[in-house]
């Protein structure tokens, strides 16, 4: 019998090493996630549990097996060179120290370029960032255990080497999504057309529209362009607006004029303040005068501070009786607190044109919870709109790794999350057992996978009579916008079709014009406003 090669026992005893990390870490991560759900007061059963640790393993393992071993890979061979200095009988201690290390390194760098602020959610946490490094570090120590007494220093030193050559290669491209682009018919086929209104915006994010045809444009780094009705910037950057943080998801977001504008020429503006250490969603009306805004006064700050650059909301809706809705994010890293009436995380909010709370708010009077919650249980709302003619409250928000949700929204309801959700975490994890639980509302739509709704409008003008009623939604992910129609009484919606989707390009917001036209503005460095016309429509 041919005895193997020793370098080639070698690789085998590092693969059971890399699985027993890659299983022990996912069972740890999912262990953490369930005792924070269970902190809310969820019960989880045994049984779901079990079922939860198994969907992970099946799920979140593979992309955590691919995480997990090109910093095993690279720790191990270096603590098999360092050995070989100072002596194999420290091969064991030193393989566990550097499977630990090697994973550290790898969710910091990973946190630093994923777009989310920590990848791995049970890693938000001190004590689950030292449980996952535990795992590592057991991994490492089998390692060393299997090959000290029965590697040689040759084998060792080959599997050293071969390993730092080729370890390094991949550490990008772990995350990214194909997205597949179906194919446009051709433009004389479609029932529109559409025109470039303006160009060279970077990353517009709102758009609203003065009553003499001029149109107010937020860009995300902090910058209100006026553009004339033809779309000729008239002021590159309104003077007067209060400091915006901006980075990732933070920056300006909303304009929305007050009810009273021909008369008091105020508008509301909701923007990121503070820094990555403390920075909240904040709201504040200004007078808008030919060259900028005066007598900018910030009327609402959401609590408490949070850390990191996602996750803010931002829209903004009047509602009849002229109190000011705003929504809220859960900073990615805070989801859990989505559930506490103590602070706004999460929320959205319900306020008088001064900031000051309506006296009907549902929780006015309470000690335990803030005053403006509206409603609580969301994630990141980023589509928001009254219908008059149906006089209800319609919001959307983005889920994790699919489920987005469209949703009625009811005076003080729970809105889920994170307890209830379609979504599964970006790394594949279970955000929950439960897609949906008693005492929350579940949404009327549900997209998986994810089409990363934006700006939404209710279409009721005349150019396009087949749309009328229906909602128009940006989907980021998409490239494209969801026509959504809604039943009557509310109880369920349908995805009709996606338009604009030959445009290829990420839309950020969309808005109704006063001529009945839909306007666009995509998402990117070079952003443009957009306007679509009936294809017959010739100007």
């Amino acid at each position: 019998m041919t005895q193997q090669p020793s370098w080639v026992m070698v690789i085998l005893r590092f693969l059971i090493a890399l699985l027993v990390g890659v299983v022990l870490g996912s069972i740890v991560q999912t262990q953490f996630n369930l005792a924070a759900l269970q902190s809310m007061g969820v019960e989880i059963p045994l049984g779901l549990r079990i079922v939860s640790t198994r969907e992970d393993l099946i799920h979140f393992g593979p992309v955590y097996a691919v995480l997990f071993s090109v910093g095993f890979v690279l720790s191990q061979a270096a603590a098999m060179l360092v050995s070989r200095w100072i002596g194999r009988k420290w091969l064991a201690p030193l393989c566990a120290g550097a499977g630990a290390i090697g994973l550290l390194i790898t969710l910091l760098l990973v946190n630093r370029i994923a777009p989310m602020p920590t990848l791995i959610a049970a890693t938000r946490e001190t004590t689950g960032l030292l449980a996952m490094l535990v795992t590592a570090g057991i991994a490492g120590l089998l390692f060393g255990l299997l090959c000290s007494q029965t590697a040689s220093s040759a084998s060792l030193r080959g599997f050293a080497s071969m390993t730092l050559a080729v370890g390094g290669v991949g550490l990008s491209g772990y995350f990214h999504e194909a997205q597949a682009q179906s194919q446009s018919a051709s433009a004389s086929e479609l029932p529109y057309r559409i025109e470039t209104v303006a160009e060279g915006l970077e990353h517009p994010w709102s758009l609203a529209f003065l009553p003499d045809g001029r149109m107010l444009v937020t860009e995300r780094p902090g910058r209100l362009r006026l553009l004339s009705a033809e779309g000729d910037t008239l002021v590159e950057s309104l003077s007067g607006l209060p400091p915006v943080y901006a980075s990732g998801q933070a920056g300006l977001f909303e304009v929305l004029l007050s009810p009273q504008f021909e008369q008091n020429q105020q508008l509301f503006i909701s923007y990121a303040c503070g820094d990555w250490d403390a920075n909240h969603t904040c709201l504040a009306y200004g007078t808008l005068t030919d060259s900028g805004l005066e007598a900018v006064t910030e009327i609402f700050r959401m609590k408490p501070a949070k850390h990191g650059d996602a996750h803010y909301g931002g829209r903004l809706a009047w509602l009849p009786d002229d109190t000011l809705m705003l929504t809220l994010g859960d900073g990615f890293d805070y989801r859990e607190q989505a559930q506490s009436l103590k602070n706004h995380i999460g929320s959205i909010v319900r306020l008088n044109a001064d900031g000051s709370v309506p006296d009907d708010n549902p929780l006015v009077g309470r000690e335990d919870a803030q005053s403006e919650i509206y409603s609580y249980g969301h994630r990141n709302v980023q589509g928001l709109v009254f219908d008059e003619n149906n006089q209800r409250l319609i919001a959307h928000e983005h889920g994790p790794r699919g489920g987005d949700e469209l949703n009625i929204i009811e005076v003080g309801a729970n809105y889920g999350w994170p307890i209830a959700t379609g979504g599964l975490d970006y790394t594949g994890a279970r955000v929950t057992p439960f897609s949906e639980y008693p005492g929350t509302v579940s949404p009327i739509l549900e997209w998986t996978p994810s089409i990363a709704p934006s700006g939404m409008a209710l279409y009721n003008g005349e150019l396009f009579p087949l749309w009328r009623g229906d909602l128009l939604i940006g989907a980021l992910v998409n490239k494209e916008v969801r026509r959504v129609r809604l039943s009557d009484d509310g109880a369920h919606a349908e995805d009709v079709e996606g338009l604009f989707g030959e445009l290829e390009e990420r839309i950020r917001d969309v808005r109704i014009g006063p001529e009945g036209a839909v306007y666009l503005l995509t998402d990117s460095p070079e952003g443009r406003v957009l306007r679509v016309l009936p294809q017959e429509n010739r100007t």
